[in-house]
């Protein structure tokens, strides 16, 4: 347990279930992050229940309760997972004895500690908030196709967690109109924000010529970042370049990948090198979220190639407010924050991508007027 700042006057004493590593540079724990600053700054009192992996955050009246150190788990990537399983049955535990003796006015359930927090609810009669940043029986179907015989019991399931809570909170249009659909008591449409607002000024070594020199960018760059799990869509993303790079439409171009764990970028760099574009793909590896902006900057074009899942990718909004042009799969996942005037949308197959990034390099103007509507978007929503 690590308490972390003298105890506000005031306020609702709140249990915060946050079901990953924290804190994390990585989607769901950034945005958890911006919840306890702005649950702190009103004076509430949280306990953050989360899991033994991850860096300590200290604001006034949070405190964070750690579940203990399980052996061989060393890390829980994004999604489904056995080590995550685990990790959830003792976040149960740990949520169970602090609800039991603490007092609380309220859980705030993340994700799937909302079922935590529906047995919560039954025992001690603590009323939630459903944290909706994706919906489970979707993510598991998607990556276990086996599941869909049982995807209407899932359903089921999700949806008494839905009607149960005092409210949801969905961080995109998708969700909230799913939640709807389950009858939720109240819907609230809270989406993201750029990461940009919260970032450091680029340093004096991050300007542009700077850090491509550093990074080993060179031409016209598409830069993705985020993770790499399968669904964000990186195969795509390299079958399209290599498609570009073959039909002589990406002379001297480049693609940087920013983010990702170890054995992922290994993955993927022997791909690259497969398809013939090792030499024109950098793997930079994670980069912290103060460096995005320079980033952005050294990028000419950002790509988001997700193929799967239906809730907006956080880093969509920073994308927009960058003032580069964006390329994107036209599928909801995107499609519920750009529109065809905001960003360059193309069909989730490599030539459909393919010609997009090459249109990007072609036509400069035209991606200059793409990202200054983003821009204009980002700040309208």
């Amino acid at each position: 347990m690590n308490a972390t700042g003298n105890e506000p006057k005031s306020g609702m004493k709140i249990l915060l279930l946050a079901p990953h590593p924290f804190y994390r540079e990585r989607g769901t724990p950034i945005a958890v992050n911006l919840l306890l600053h702005a649950l702190s700054e009103q004076g509430h009192r949280v306990d953050v229940v989360t899991y033994h992996l991850g860096t300590d955050v200290a604001y006034p009246g949070i405190t964070l309760h750690r579940i203990p150190r399980i052996h061989g788990i060393r890390d829980v990537p994004p999604g489904f997972s056995i080590r995550k399983l685990i990790c959830d049955l003792w976040l149960l535990a740990k949520a169970r004895r602090l609800a039991a003796r603490g007092g609380y006015q309220l859980v705030h359930a993340v994700e799937e500690s909302v079922f935590i927090a529906m047995l919560l609810k039954k025992r001690l009669g603590i009323p939630y908030v459903c944290d909706m940043d994706s919906s489970m029986p979707a993510q598991l179907v998607e990556k276990y196709p086996a599941l869909r015989l049982i995807a209407p019991a899932m359903r089921r399931m999700e949806g008494a967690a839905v009607r149960q809570a005092l409210a949801v909170v969905a961080v995109c249009d998708a969700l909230a109109k799913l939640a709807a659909g389950y009858k939720a008591r109240r819907v609230f449409l809270l989406r993201d924000v750029s990461l940009l607002e919260f970032g450091e000024p680029p340093a004096p070594g991050d300007n542009r010529e700077a850090l491509r020199r550093e990074l080993g960018i060179a031409g016209y760059c598409f830069m993705y970042i985020g993770n790499l799990e399968r669904y964000q869509g990186i195969d795509l993303l390299l079958e399209a370049f290599a498609r570009l790079t073959r039909d002589g439409g990406a002379a001297g171009a480049s693609l940087a990948i920013v983010g990702g764990a170890a054995a992922d970028i290994a993955r993927y760099r022997r791909m690259a090198a497969s398809l013939g574009i090792g030499r024109q793909t950098v793997f930079t590896g994670p980069q912290p979220v103060a460096r995005m902006a320079a980033l952005f900057q050294a990028a000419d074009a950002l790509v988001s190639p997700r193929i799967r899942g239906n809730n907006t990718p956080m880093k969509i909004y920073s994308y927009m407010a960058s003032g580069r042009p964006i390329l994107a799969t036209d599928l909801p996942t995107h499609t519920q924050a750009l529109t065809a005037n905001a960003a360059r949308l193309a069909a989730s197959e490599p030539a459909a991508l393919a010609e997009g990034m090459r249109a990007l390099m072609e036509n400069p103007e035209d991606g200059r007027r793409l990202a200054e509507r983003a821009r204009q978007l980002a700040a309208e929503r």
